[in-house]
């Protein structure tokens, strides 16, 4: 007698996995968790190709985490009428994306560059991992790659539990919260869950449930805290801290002599974070140093008033309403001190 146990196995199968992604989907929905974009090398390289758009219609930005919060990208478009482009990548020097600029040849926009000093000038292979892995993908993509990302545009933003950090299973895995051995420091920043959402365009903001939560908030704080256990290295100086000038100055000068334009940001930090880099990197060895250097024009956040007084929750990063009032500060500013047309 003829069975037909494998297929009805399979189609089992196939309704159980069904049945528990669509439950897992439903119970994030009811947690008030909303889909947002993984921020790979496949989102960023979808960003790296649009910086060839003539100077007066677009602003290319790099840097680290800060400006990817801080920067609005809706209040920075509406007010300008030019697109941003965000090219910041979290963790990470923006020495790594300046010189990739400053090669290709086809770049001859505006650019801001994000200055968060421990990550600036830092001469580890950690800084530049991350943006050379998207350079690297953003140069040798393939069609196959480009039309993947394509279909992933349009399913991501509909399925929460598409987020890889956080609620794919190796997200959860990797958030499970086993206590260390005394004395033992974990490799990665273990950030919770819901601390922020990031979006097609790279913006990323802090959500609501995290601003809601000081045990979170505590926890992020408690994070920055334990950078410098992390991170023994004392900050470059000397011929160390010279030579990353004069390999700025040499990018930046490669960019004007195509016609492009480059302005630093020092965007803002609060509390304990910022007395400590303030100790560790003293300005005037280190921002105003880097402005001489090259002769650029930078934009401190401790030089305005529209800007000094925000106040990063964690330290940090600004919350969402506090970016819209710092992106309003910066084009005023760039209006005033700059030749920007903006």
């Amino acid at each position: 007698m003829k069975t037909n146990w494998p297929l009805n196995s399979v189609v089992l199968a196939l309704v159980l996995v069904i049945g528990a992604v669509s439950c897992w989907e439903v119970f994030l929905r009811n947690k008030r968790v909303r889909p947002d974009f993984d921020d790979g090398p496949e989102l960023w390289a979808d960003k790296r190709g649009m910086v060839y758009q003539p100077s007066n219609k677009a602003t290319v930005f790099i840097g680290s985490s800060r400006i990817k919060y801080d920067l609005d990208i809706d209040t920075w478009q509406s007010i300008t009428g030019t697109h941003a482009i965000q090219l910041a990548i979290v963790g990470s020097s923006p020495r790594t994306m300046l010189k990739d600029l400053a090669n290709d040849t086809n770049f001859k926009g505006k650019l801001l560059v994000d200055v968060t000093e421990v990550l600036f000038f830092n001469q580890s292979p950690g800084v530049s991992q991350t943006p050379d892995e998207a350079i690297n993908y953003y140069h040798k993509r393939t069609p196959a790659q480009k039309a993947s990302f394509e279909i992933d545009k349009l399913i991501e933003p509909r399925l929460v539990m598409l987020n890889r950090d956080f609620y794919s299973l190796n997200g959860l895995l990797d958030h499970l919260h086993i206590p260390n051995r005394r004395g033992v420091i974990v490799a990665g920043l273990d950030f919770p869950i819901g601390f922020a959402e990031t979006f097609y365009n790279r913006q990323t903001k802090m959500t609501n449930t995290f601003l809601r939560d000081t045990t979170r908030i505590n926890k992020v704080r408690r994070i920055w805290a334990s950078i410098p256990k992390r991170n023994s290295a004392p900050p470059v100086t000397g011929k160390a801290l010279d030579s990353i000038l004069l390999s700025v100055k040499h990018d930046v000068n490669r960019i004007r002599d195509r016609g492009g334009e480059v302005v630093f940001l020092r965007t803002p930090s609060s509390g304990p974070f910022l007395m400590r880099e303030n100790k560790g990197y003293p300005r005037g060895k280190y921002w105003n140093k880097l402005l001489a250097v090259t002769q650029c024009k930078g934009i401190h956040f401790s030089d305005y008033a529209a800007l000094n007084n925000l106040v990063c929750p964690e330290f940090s990063h600004l919350k969402r309403h506090d970016a819209v009032i710092y992106t309003k500060g910066i084009i005023d500013i760039l209006k005033k001190e700059t030749d920007w047309k903006l």
